[in-house]
């Protein structure tokens, strides 16, 4: 279902979603009063909603629709302004699953492949997790589980992923090293900033001992608005990444939309590296280009969290941490979003553990202190 004020919009939407096999298209409407006052009736499973609507806009009708259905899938809809970028990840908040940049006119909509593309896919990747979130009854997003399938041994009294060819859901996990990590390096994408926004807060003591550099999926202006949000959680510094400077203890360094974000030697120091170049994983910026770089400059040192997102971007880089001794970590199934990228780096064989998302700061926190399974 299309709930946007534009009639282009909603017929194009409408064509893209009967034109993909996999896919139906139920309904359409104008504004937010009409969406809710039909959403029982078509029962859809995705709704695109935009903000900027007469009547009812979209940050006001979300929670009316999922007051109505708490198990549907919104994803918000919005031009790249910072108006709009803010509100967008306001309503992440409050329980949009994602968000998809418009073009800012009716031209750049009808001849943009890669909006259609992105959009199809997200719904596609959506529909798909919210059908298997409801064939094993977990009926909302990012609620958190005690995982599945993991093995588990004591450590000084709290619960650790067994570290010797453990099993997770039908495969296996890498010991890990057992070199304390220095950094920590983070990759996400659909439901990064929820994820963000759950741990960051709890990581609060690797201030002393760790930088932070993260690598969300996520178009320019937002990074902004984003680094923003993770500052005043975390009561840290929290940035969009600079070219050129120095990376130290302490801080966190988010790669900013538009840009792939690297790490570099410069003198003896380490050092952020901004590249303008194509996309990587179809994104940018993307998260193997840090994790690679990363392994290149840090070596053993390196955790490496992969969260929650669509496709398998960060795979290619955490399989280059783990060749030079780091260790990976991924977010578990049941409290993704999405479980491509992380799925992708556990089927990859790279993961050390596999955790629920309320278990991966207490975990990292405890590597970073020394701690061994």
């Amino acid at each position: 279902m299309v709930v946007d004020d534009a009639v282009v919009v909603r017929s194009l939407v409408a064509r893209w979603v009967a034109d993909a096999p996999d896919l139906e298209f139920v309904a359409a409407s104008r504004n937010g009063r009409e969406a809710i006052n039909m959403i029982e009736q078509v029962s859809p499973d995705v709704v695109v909603l935009d903000i900027d609507m007469p009547e009812l806009d979209g940050i006001s009708t979300l929670p009316l629709l999922l007051e109505k259905k708490r198990d549907l899938v919104v994803i918000m809809a919005s031009t790249l302004t910072r108006h709009n970028a803010e509100i967008s990840l306001k309503a992440l908040s409050l329980g949009a699953a994602d968000y998809i940049p418009k073009p800012e006119t009716e031209g750049g909509i009808i001849t943009s492949a890669s909006f259609q593309s992105e959009l199809i896919e997200k719904i596609r990747a959506l529909g798909r997790q919210r059908a298997r979130r409801l064939a094993a009854g977990v009926n909302r997003l990012n609620v958190p589980s005690p995982g599945v399938n993991v093995a588990h041994g004591a450590l000084q009294g709290s619960n650790w992923p067994a570290s010797s060819g453990a099993a997770h859901a039908g495969g296996m996990l890498r010991p890990f090293s057992t070199v304390t990590p220095r950094v920590l390096l983070i990759g996400a994408s659909t439901g990064g900033p929820q994820a963000l926004m759950a741990i960051l807060p709890q990581l609060r003591e690797l201030s002393t001992c760790a930088p932070v550099l993260i690598t969300q999926h996520m178009p320019p202006t937002f990074t902004i608005i984003l680094a923003d949000q993770l500052a005043r959680a975390t009561e840290r510094p929290v940035h969009e990444a600079v070219n050129g400077e120095p990376i130290l203890t302490g801080a966190v360094y988010l790669a900013p939309g538009g840009r792939h974000m690297r790490v570099a030697r410069r003198g003896g120091a380490a050092v952020i590296m901004l590249d303008d170049g194509p996309p990587i994983n179809f994104c940018k910026p993307a998260v193997d280009p840090l994790f690679a770089s990363a392994a290149e400059v840090w070596g053993a040192w390196n955790l490496a969290l992969v969260m929650t997102g669509m496709g398998s971007d960060g795979t290619r880089g955490a399989s280059d941490i783990v060749a030079a001794g780091g260790n990976v970590i991924a977010q578990d199934e049941a409290t993704s979003v999405v479980w491509g990228m992380p799925g992708s780096v556990f089927e990859a064989g790279l993961c050390a553990a596999v955790l629920p998302l309320d278990k991966i700061a207490p975990a990292t926190v405890r590597l970073f202190q020394g701690g061994r399974p």
